[in-house]
């Protein structure tokens, strides 16, 4: 069973490279930003809540997220199969919450992968992604604020995991396949 944290900035690739390798490995992809930007989309309480952060490139508090994840994680196909998670944990407090989480639900997590970009290259695709998807959210302004964000917040999620030693660094910055088959040796 293949349990995975995915980090990396806005951009990444991380999304795309955790959707593949869970179809690879026929485990769920979670993605907290999916999730939120259909609960924006349906208007829900919650979303009406995230779409304020979001509008200004703001991570949502952690109460928004904490009780999401741990639904999403209860349900039979993470349970029974794996899971990749993509977006969160964001910030170290969220990492400890997550670790409590699955002591108490009787999961662990294998490795958690940090695909690093470097920011021109993230500026770039964001603002390709925003042309081509029509995400009214992934403005230039909004784009750096959340790398600035991102920066500040979930940079020292690294520290925490390479402490653990189950952290391993992927370069998102090479064609699909490329990042796709590297991740693909560290899981199996």
């Amino acid at each position: 069973m293949t349990r995975l944290i995915f980090l990396g900035a806005p951009g990444a690739g991380k999304g795309t490279q955790a959707q593949i390798l869970a179809e690879s490995c026929g485990i769920p992809h979670i993605s907290t930003g999916d999730i939120l930007r259909a609960q924006v989309k349906e208007q829900t309480e919650l979303g009406i809540k995230a779409k304020a952060y979001m509008d200004k490139g703001e991570l949502l508090p952690d109460s928004l997220i904490l009780d999401m994840i741990r639904a999403r994680l209860s349900q039979a196909d993470a349970v029974n199969a794996g899971w990749i998670l993509d977006g969160f944990p964001r910030n170290v407090a969220q990492a400890e919450f997550l670790d409590r989480l699955l002591t108490e639900i009787g999961q662990s997590y294998d490795l958690v992968i940090d695909i690093h970009v470097p920011q021109d290259r993230l500026v770039a695709r964001l603002l390709n992604r925003a042309t081509i998807q029509n995400r009214p959210d992934d403005t230039e302004d909004v784009i750096r604020r959340r790398l600035v964000v991102y920066d500040e917040q979930t940079v020292p999620l690294t520290d925490y995991y390479q402490h653990k030693g189950i952290l391993r660094s992927v370069d998102g910055d090479r064609e699909l396949a490329e990042v796709t088959h590297h991740l693909e040796s560290l899981v199996n």
